[in-house]
This record gives structure tokens, sequence and C-alpha cells, in this order.
């Protein structure tokens, strides 16, 4: 487990930012840029992405004005992979090297000194190889702090974060919150066993791509919104419920007083619109 000095610390959770994706979050170096020439065609995906990084770039900016990002958590899933199930057409590009130059990309945007990179899912960031283990190296060798873990404990002024990637979902939308309760309860469980670090007073996942949140007095559970925009053939082909555009940020006081702000995207430029026959 990481435990911190006592001070205030600022902590910004972003995960599922899919950077390599037509709808990852995609910084303007990279914007516009597309494999596939048909794709290249529709300036729609070009205005997709702009308005995409303006949202994060400003919602960072009015962070960083109020006061220093100490610690930023990229909860999984930072690149989108080689997009093998849909033959990489829906990848700006299908090398691992240059998505993790964009993921790099927002790393140093939010410029944290202080960085914990948690595993995604194997098909996005490796079965066999951890892609994201390779972008915490690359940090390490620069000006930044960086750790690679599976599952992480942060405790920050006797606050304790458990944050891991994975997490179940549900096709209703009340059984949402029936996947933290499990997570919440297998965190007690574990913390009983004197296994894992306790009391845990925030679970975080991730995965899901929409904000969920449950308290039951003594954790508070939730799975974060997601840094890809709206636009994958998966989710547009084989999922119901709304996503959720965003990231959380905490403000951890000395004393221990925590402060949860949602930072949620209106993307005017992703709202569907009707076919229509007159």
């Amino acid at each position: 487990m990481n435990i911190l000095l006592r001070r205030d610390y600022r902590m910004v959770v972003l995960s599922d930012e899919h950077c390599g994706h037509i709808s990852g979050l995609t910084h303007p170096d990279y914007q516009g840029k597309f494999i596939n020439d048909e794709i290249s065609k529709h300036d729609k995906l070009t205005r997709n992405q702009k308005e995409h990084w303006n949202f994060f770039e400003t919602s960072i900016r009015n962070l960083q004005k109020e006061k220093k990002i100490d610690i930023l958590v990229n909860n999984g899933d930072m690149i989108d992979g080689d997009g093998w199930r849909s033959g990489g057409t829906e990848l700006l590009t299908t090398d691992r090297n240059l998505q993790i130059k964009m993921a790099q990309k927002v790393v140093e945007t939010v410029n944290a000194s202080n960085n914990v990179i948690i595993a995604g899912t194997g098909y996005h960031t490796g079965d066999k190889e951890d892609w994201e283990e390779t972008l915490a190296s690359r940090l390490n060798d620069g000006k930044y702090k960086c750790k690679f873990e599976n599952h992480s404990w942060l405790d920050i002024n006797k606050r304790v974060f458990d944050i891991k990637h994975h997490c179940g979902s549900s096709g209703v939308p009340h059984g949402r919150y029936t996947a933290i309760a499990k997570e919440s309860i297998w965190a007690k469980l574990w913390g009983e066993a004197e296994l894992i670090p306790k009391p845990v007073h925030y679970l975080i996942r991730s995965h899901v791509h929409y904000f969920s949140m449950i308290d039951d007095g003594n954790i508070i559970a939730m799975t974060t919104p997601a840094l890809q925009g709206f636009g994958s053939k998966f989710g547009a082909r084989r999922c119901s419920g709304i996503p959720s555009v965003g990231f959380i940020s905490f403000d951890i006081k000395a004393n221990g007083t925590v402060l949860m702000r949602k930072h949620m995207a209106d993307l005017t430029s992703q709202k569907a619109k009707a076919i229509v026959f007159n």
C-alpha cells in the first residue's frame, strides 16, 4: 500500500481513455489522422475529437488553477489496442507504441508528480504483455514518478482508496448498483481476513463506462465515467445503457475530510440525429 505524508492532496482519477480509437481521448497532435480513407472523409469525427479534448483539457486546467494536482490515477484501458475484433477499422493507429505516446500526452496534461497506472482489460492493453506497464516505465524515465499495479490501495491522510479497473455490469438501470455493492462487500471480507488494508473508505472501479455510486455509511463505492466518447461499434451495436463521459477528482484534506467532484462532459457533437424522410 502507498502511504503519503499528512497534508492536503488533490487526486484525479481517469479511466478508459482508449487512446488510438476514433472516439478515444485524442490529443490535438493526433486529431484527424485516420488510417481508413473512408473514415477520414467524415469531418464529424474530427469535430468530436476536438470537443472531447477541449472538455478534458479545460476541466484539468480549471483544477490546476485552483490547486496543483498531486496524484493522477489512470484506472485502466488507457489505450485501445490493435482492435483485431473489428479488423482495426475503428482505430487511428494499430501501433501500440504510438498509442502509448498518445496516452502519455494525457498524463503530461495533468502533470501530477505522482502517478499510478492500473492494469486495464487484456483485449485493449495486452493479454500477453502489459502495454500500460511500458508506459509507466517510460514515465519513470522522465520527470514523473509512476507505479504500475493490478490492484492498488492508496492511504491518503488515513483515508484508504481501493482501486481496480474491472467491474461487472448490468443491462438494467437498477442493476448497475449491484456490481459495486458486491465489490464493497468483498472489500470488507478481505479486510476482515486481514489480507488487504482496512478499513477501505473509497472503492473505485471503472471498465463499464458509466458513473454509479453507493454509500452504506462505511464504504463509498463507485464506478467512474469513461474518457472515451460515443462511437465504438460494440457500444452502438450491443449496449443499451447511457455511457458517462468524464472523470472524478478528490480533495483529501490533512484532517481526513474528503471532497469528491464529478467532471462530466456534454458532448453535443456526438448526439444522434434522425434520418428524415419528408
